[in-house]
């Protein structure tokens, strides 16, 4: 059964998905806004319907007071692709920094584009991250929230690969809060896996943050012990109400 509602579920999200893309392009004519406007209060609800339909994934947003419309940057835990769809559900007209090659991708990497992410150049250097300022900087001054992934990459659930400093250097020279944001959607949304399982994905708010008169190193650890310890205390309380999680959490261990 699980592996057939993960296969309703994947033909119904990446389908509509896929539909989606094709009709951004004449979308693409009109102004930024309604492209994010298309995606955010149309596409998306659409994509994340079949989620919740097939796969029995609900949603559940936590530290609502947390969450600021504009001149913030989020830094948010990154365990699956889970959130990079569903995150503009709960903060609208969000802009992501993600890699640049994501951005070439026909119809998916345009799609980004004319949303209006933000794409970087890894490995850049000091050049790549003046760029990305100053593209972070656009986008905040119109308005729109920016999110970065402060490790980089998708973690398995309970573990991490190390924060970034990139999302200092960006809170510092804009002048900006950060929100840190835990989840626990690797639990029901595996990386690499084509199955789904059911259960609630919770995103937590945490309040915001500041790197103002802080050290790097200050900074840094304030930021991952925050995300780190929430998220902790979230797979701990999802493993008691879904016991089947465990097997995510024991397979990060292993690994």
């Amino acid at each position: 059964m699980l592996i057939i509602r993960s296969l309703l579920t994947n033909i119904f999200f990446f389908g509509t998905l896929g539909i989606g893309c094709i009709i951004q392009l004449p979308v693409a004519l009109f102004p930024q806004k309604v492209s994010i406007y298309y995606w955010d209060k149309i596409m998306m609800p659409v994509a994340l319907f079949w989620v919740h339909l097939f796969a029995g994934i609900k949603f559940e947003v936590r530290g609502k007071e947390n969450i600021i419309g504009k001149n913030v940057l989020y830094a948010c835990k990154h365990e699956s692709a889970l959130e990079t769809y569903s995150f503009t559900q709960f903060v609208p007209a969000t802009a992501y920094i993600l890699k640049k090659e994501l951005i070439f991708m026909p119809l998916f990497g345009w799609t980004q584009y004319f949303y209006g992410m933000i794409p970087v150049n890894r490995k850049g250097g000091a050049s790549a991250m003046k760029n990305m300022l100053s593209e972070v900087k656009k986008r905040t001054d119109k308005g729109r929230p920016v999110i970065i992934f402060p490790e980089g990459t998708r973690c398995l659930p309970g573990t991490t690969k190390g924060y970034k400093s990139g999302i200092m250097f960006l809170a510092e020279n804009l002048d900006l809060p950060v929100v840190p944001v835990a989840l626990n959607t690797g639990m029901f949304w595996a990386k690499n896996s084509f199955l789904r399982y059911p259960g609630t994905a919770i995103f937590e708010f945490l309040p915001a943050i500041s790197a103002k008169n802080k050290t790097k190193e200050e900074f840094m650890s304030e930021l991952q012990n925050a995300i780190e310890t929430k998220c902790a205390e979230l797979n701990k309380e999802i493993v008691e109400k879904y016991p089947y999680t465990k097997q995510f959490l024991a397979k990060s261990a292993k690994e």
